[in-house]
């Protein structure tokens, strides 16, 4: 597939927590992009965010055991044979779907194994990223640097990547250390890329974790013990190549090869 086809065989899989406000809006303007299917999991919600993604036209999968990482591999497990990318993003309505083509685009040409789109490098509604959130990037974008010498500058839920490039990477977190294991094992050899992607304040609901000081200190343990467990055991086979910031045409900061 390449970007001048349509995205018949991509997936967006949105992993969900009591997002009946804003879970419906989400979930049409995917498919407004031309997609394959829409993937709702429901982590086990309370309220009706199943049942209104169902309506908005998205398949639902239920996984009822807690875990970001878990409703992410959940919807992984769950797409259709014949799909070739999947694109993860959050169902609160923060990220913005209309991306979703941009971040794609390097994946289905063939010039990235996995794509991911900077809040940080995009336009930001005030408001729509915590200070925690905001350095939290920052300093994952320099332990990712220093450790891969490959450039992010945030852990963005927006990014795409090959079904089978994903499932070979082994995933194992799961809960708020996924999106940052899979950073680091894709900067561990695959070819990786950064665009700029806007960011909107949360359509509704509450967050699950600013504004949640057990939360977000969870949050916090689990993301440094994950960078420190597979820090540890990364292989030095990774060399960066044609090193580049990235700019609102969605061209890399940086591509990964193995050597």
């Amino acid at each position: 597939m390449s970007s001048a086809q349509p995205l018949e065989t991509v997936a967006v899989v949105i992993p969900c927590l009591d997002e009946e406000d804003s879970i419906a809006d989400v979930v049409r303007e995917a498919m407004a992009e031309g997609v394959g299917e829409v993937i709702v999991v429901d982590n086990g919600s309370t309220d009706r965010t199943a049942e209104r993604a169902a309506a908005a036209g998205a398949r639902v999968v239920i996984q009822p055991v807690r875990g970001y990482g878990r409703a992410c591999a959940a919807g992984l497990a769950a797409v259709r044979p014949g799909t070739e990318i999947v694109c993860f993003l959050d169902g609160d309505g923060s990220d913005v779907p209309g991306f979703i083509p941009q971040v794609i685009r390097p994946v289905a040409d063939g010039e990235a194994d996995f794509v991911m789109g900077s809040r940080l490098r995009g336009r930001r509604e005030r408001g729509s990223m915590t200070p925690q959130q905001i350095v939290a990037g920052w300093i994952a974008g320099a332990l990712l640097r220093l450790t891969y010498r490959v450039r992010f500058t945030d852990m963005s839920p927006l990014r795409a990547m090959r079904v089978d490039r994903l499932r070979a990477l082994g995933m194992t977190e799961e809960t708020y250390g996924w999106n940052l294991e899979m950073q680091m094992r894709a900067a561990a050899g695959l070819r990786c890329r950064e665009i700029p992607v806007d960011h909107r304040c949360r359509r509704g609901g509450r967050s699950k974790v600013s504004g949640n000081l057990a939360a977000s200190l969870s949050a916090a343990w689990k993301i440094g013990t994950t960078f420190l467990r597979l820090a540890w055991r990364q292989p030095d086979n990774a060399k960066p190549v044609n090193a580049k910031p990235a700019d609102a045409g969605g061209r890399p900061t940086q591509t990964m090869v193995r050597r």
